[in-house]
This record gives structure tokens, C-alpha cells and sequence, in this order.
């Protein structure tokens, strides 16, 4: 009788598991539906947070000090709103901060009871970006009735509002690919070579230049990073032979694109560094320089989304904007987040886990969504935190493999 309980128990577990984790893959996947808002994503993971969290969430150290910097970070952005007259859009604002905050908190939370997960979101995550990818282009060459909803000013933008969200969207399914061909099994090479060469094709044909550099500094850095890690002459070759031949399709499949004339003048102007609204008078550079100055006199900030009214646009810089609707307070809490993220995960880099591929592509993607962040806003990109929630679930994975090996923390 004990024993045919315990089977009963064990099999509605991991029935709950396999429930639990399709939930998961499919708010992952939504994440590049994103046309109206709230999108179905905020959907799918408010129902999902509700439900997961009061029965098998668990808050560990590791994850709790995640917690903090973002409750710190939003505690900033509430004193901001205390500098706002009209309140009318400012409390959203935040309240879509703090939703963003708990995804990232959720995410390192489940990857952390369940390393298997990480796997799960990625391969969710690459699924949806090569639909959304396809939409893009498909819209982009009118191969689609009404295809012109997927893009915005003759870029390719997806199921997004936005091409320059889009593009960095597809970066880390890219670099998992990547990393998948390289090291993968040689049977699902063919696959991923598609996946990659749909991908890097949507990203340009977005026109983003941040989506651009982001894509060649990501790709650069993890070849770098496995040449550093993986010293065996087979893999050097293999490694060799694959980046070659990448290359070569990606570049056959851009000149073919850029035959077309719409293409190529549009890449003409798109690939000037500097654009007329970035150093023109009160163009972003110039907005950057008078923000930064007027920010250093208000402590509190001055409140979500008040920027654009004082200046054409809004801030386009992450730490700017941090100033501006999170205030000093704001500020410290996600730098002090971002530093501490980049540096714990580059001191893991080059370890051996079980799970190292997917912090590696999570770090490169965040270091570099963090570099282009100084041209551009970040700050309510759902992709984004969902990079620190596997970053931060990565990192109370390792916690625990220590404890159990007894190695040192």
C-alpha cells in the first residue's frame, strides 16, 4: 500500500514538473511576441508568477541578493515619481519596472531548483526568435499578406514595436546556436547553420546599428571565449571550418540582399556611425552631455518619461536613464547590479559545468546589451532581465555544486 502511494506521489510529480516546465518554455517563447501591450508575455508570466511562487518558489541567498538590488533600484524609482505633478503615466511605468524585476527574480529562482531549465528557456527563446526572425524578413520582402505590421520604417522589426529591440532580441539565440554548432553533434549542424543564417539575416535587415554591433562583438567574443577554453587541435578545426563557412553563406546571403536597391541604400545611410539626430544640434550626444549635468542637481531624478518633454527625445542611455526616472538612489543600485553580475560571471567564464554554455552566451549577451545601453534604453527590455535571471540562477548553481563537491566559495 506504502508502495503504491509513493509510485502515485512520484508520478503526479513529475507530472506537476512537466506541466510546470511546459508553462515556462511557453512564457519564454512569448517573449518575442511583443506587437501590442500588454503583450502575451506579461500575461503568461504574471498567471505563471502567481501560481509557481506560493507553492514551489524558493528564495535562496544567492537569488535574495538579486532581490535586493532590484528592490533598491525600484525603491529609487518610486521617490522619482515624488517629483512628477501629473501622474497620469509615471505609476505604470513602474509598476511594468517592478513586473520586469520579478521575472528576473522568478527566472533565477527556477533555473536554481532545476538546472535543466536553463536548457528549456533557451531552447524556447531560440524557437521564438527564429518565428519572429522570419516574420521580419518575410514582412520586410513583402512575402506576407499585410507583412508590413512586422516592420517600421522599411526595417524589419518582427512581431516588436521596435527593430532596435528586435535585433538584440535575436543576439543570444544566435550565440546558442553558435555555440551549439561548434560543439554540437554534427547531425544537427544543418539545423543550426538555418537557424543562424535566418537569424543574421533578420538582424540586419532591422537597419539597427546597435542590433549590428551587438551581433559582431557577440559572435567575435564567443569564438574568443572557446578558443580560450577548448585548446584541442580537432576542435580548433572543426571550429575553423564551421566560422568559415558561417561567414561565407552570411556573406552571400547579404550581398544577394543588398543587390536589391531599397537594401542597399538604406544600408547606405543606416551604416553611417553618426546619423544627423545623434551629433545635430540637441541630437543624442549633445542631449547625453546636458542630461548628465542637469542630473547631478536632482538626487530624486526628475520621473518616468518626463525627459522627452524637456528635450526632443527620450534618453537613450541606460545610465541616464537610471538618473532620470530611478534618481541617484536608482542609479547606484543597477550599476552596483551590473558590476556585480558582469564580474562574478566572468570569474565562472572558462569553469567546466554542466550548464557553462548557457552562462557563457548569457554573459557575452549582457556585456554586450550593456555596451550598446549607452546609446540606447534598455531599460524595460524583457530579454534583458531575463539574462540577469539566468546569470543569477547560474551563479546559485555554482554556490551549490561547491557546497557538495566541498570545494571553496
Amino acid at each position: 500500500m506504502t508502495l503504491v502511494a509513493s509510485s502515485e506521489g512520484l508520478r503526479l510529480r513529475i507530472h506537476a514538473d512537466t506541466l510546470a516546465d511546459g508553462a515556462l518554455w511557453l512564457g519564454v517563447f512569448l517573449s518575442g511576441f511583443v506587437i501590442v501591450e500588454p503583450a502575451p508575455y506579461e500575461l503568461m508570466m504574471a498567471g505563471l508568477i502567481a501560481l509557481w511562487v506560493p507553492i514551489a518558489f524558493r528564495l535562496s541567498r544567492t537569488v535574495a541578493l538579486l532581490a535586493a538590488f532590484l528592490l533598491v533600484f525600484m525603491i529609487g524609482g518610486l521617490l522619482s515619481l515624488t517629483m512628477v505633478t501629473d501622474l497620469s503615466i509615471g505609476p505604470m511605468y513602474m509598476a511594468v519596472s517592478g513586473f520586469l524585476a520579478l521575472t528576473a527574480i522568478f527566472y533565477a529562482g527556477v533555473i536554481e531548483a532545476r538546472a535543466a531549465r536553463i536548457a528549456l528557456i533557451f531552447r524556447a527563446w531560440s524557437i521564438s526568435a527564429v518565428i519572429t526572425a522570419l516574420l521580419g524578413i518575410f514582412g520586410y520582402f513583402h512575402l506576407l499578406p499585410n507583412g508590413e505590421i512586422f516592420t517600421l520604417y522599411d526595417r524589419a522589426k518582427g512581431a516588436f514595436q521596435d527593430p532596435n529591440v528586435f535585433a538584440p532580441f535575436l543576439v543570444p539565440p544566435s550565440l546558442h546556436l553558435l555555440h551549439g554548432a561548434l560543439k554540437g553533434r554534427l547531425a544537427d549542424l544543418p539545423l543550426r547553420a538555418a537557424g543562424l543564417l535566418i537569424l543574421g539575416l533578420a538582424v540586419f535587415l532591422s537597419f539597427s546599428r546597435a542590433g549590428w554591433g551587438l551581433y559582431v562583438f557577440a559572435v567575435a567574443m564567443l569564438v574568443l571565449v572557446m578558443l580560450t577554453h577548448e585548446r584541442s587541435g580537432a576542435f580548433r578545426l572543426r571550429m575553423l571550418m564551421v566560422v568559415l563557412a558561417g561567414a561565407f553563406a552570411m556573406v552571400l546571403a547579404l550581398s544577394l540582399a543588398l543587390q536589391i536597391p531599397r537594401v542597399a541604400n538604406l544600408f547606405s545611410s543606416r551604416s553611417q556611425l553618426v546619423q544627423e539626430y545623434d551629433g545635430g544640434h540637441l541630437g543624442r550626444f549633445e542631449r547625453h552631455r546636458i542630461g548628465f549635468r542637469m542630473m547631478l542637481e536632482k538626487p530624486l531624478g526628475i520621473g518616468p518619461l518626463e525627459f522627452s518633454k524637456i528635450f526632443p527625445e527620450d534618453e537613450h542611455n541606460i545610465w541616464l536613464k537610471c538618473l532620470t526616472t530611478y534618481g541617484w538612489l536608482g542609479f547606484a543600485a543597477y550599476l552596483s547590479l551590473t558590476i556585480t553580475t558582469l564580474s562574478v560571471g566572468f570569474k565562472l567564464l572558462l569553469y567546466d559545468r554542466p550548464w557553462q554554455s548557457f552562462l557563457t552566451v548569457a554573459w557575452i549577451s549582457l556585456l554586450g546589451h550593456i555596451m550598446i545601453a549607452t546609446v540606447i534604453d534598455i531599460d524595460h527590455w524583457r530579454h534583458v532581465y531575463l539574462l540577469f535571471g539566468i546569470l543569477w540562477g547560474c551563479f546559485a548553481l555554482e554556490i551549490r555544486w561547491r557546497r557538495v563537491s566541498h570545494a571553496p566559495v
